[in-house]
């Protein structure tokens, strides 16, 4: 690798390389350690091209949930079945690894623009800006920067929009796929939202069982699918379609809306 190559956003490769590396030692006993993450679907990884993937998931912190997926897509990469016991696996990164975050986000502090070079491709949210509720057009380069990412490996996106669970899937995920065909991958995460704070930054709690389950490729129509079908596809999918609701406990949803009161995950 040249020492100045650079990415298609014009991010240094050697630079983000030592980005990675830095903050995955920094992370790695959050997932192993002080917590312990519980992995399915490693073989899944290792099965998939090395561009035009994109991996849908439920969300629970800003930065915890991806940050998580960096230790498990390289530790899979690297030959470790369902685990990331021996942070040697971040030595290599993959490099083209993408995840989609808002850019209200990304510009929040220092930590969060590290991150950001790490691997974000920040949009405009079109519906919460600034703690208030919005309505705004889809800029067209957010959409085309997806897709530049895409061509180069793979993206990460939490396509509810937010770490507050049972949200509506945004229609925005399902245009993305109905225009640049990628493989879908499906993840389930849980224990998050126990573990850290809403940004996934603070250790709140030790002693959190994680967990991440990478699921098949969904089978997807993409010229004859409609919009509407795709979501509710990627609904059962990440397991956030409203019929999961009934399987949980009431007690359970009451304590879970007043968590999302207290805290007000939206983001």
């Amino acid at each position: 690798m040249g020492l100045f190559k650079r990415n298609p956003f014009g991010h240094i490769l050697f630079l983000k390389k030592w980005l990675i590396r830095i903050a995955g030692t920094m992370t790695h006993r959050r997932y192993r350690g002080f917590n312990e993450l519980k992995i399915e679907g490693s073989e899944v990884l290792r099965s998939l091209p090395d561009k035009n993937v994109l991996f849908v998931s439920n969300h629970q912190t800003y930065f915890a949930d991806v940050v998580a997926m960096f230790h498990v897509f390289n530790a899979s990469l690297k030959g470790r079945g369902d685990s990331i016991k021996n942070v040697g696996y971040l030595w290599n990164p993959k490099l083209n690894l993408y995840y989609v975050a808002a850019k209200e986000t990304m510009k929040s502090g220092l930590l969060p623009k590290i991150l950001a070079y790490a691997g974000s491709v920040s949009i405009e949210r079109t519906w919460r800006a600034n703690g208030e509720d919005v309505n705004r057009q889809v800029k067209m380069s957010d959409i085309s920067n997806i897709g530049i990412a895409l061509d180069d490996g793979w993206v990460i996106t939490f396509p509810q929009g937010t770490t507050r669970p049972w949200k509506p899937i945004r229609k925005g995920t399902a245009h993305i796929i109905k225009r640049y065909k990628p493989i879908v991958v499906p993840i389930v995460i849980d224990g998050f939202r126990r573990s850290f704070d809403r940004k996934g930054l603070r250790i709140k709690k030790k002693g959190i069982l994680q967990s991440m389950e990478i699921k098949q490729p969904l089978e997807i129509d993409y010229e004859n699918e409609s919009v509407a079908a795709i979501i509710e596809k990627i609904e059962y999918a990440i397991e956030q379609h409203p019929s999961f609701l009934k399987v949980i406990p009431q007690a359970e949803l009451e304590a879970m809306e007043k968590l999302n009161e207290k805290r007000k995950w939206e983001y």
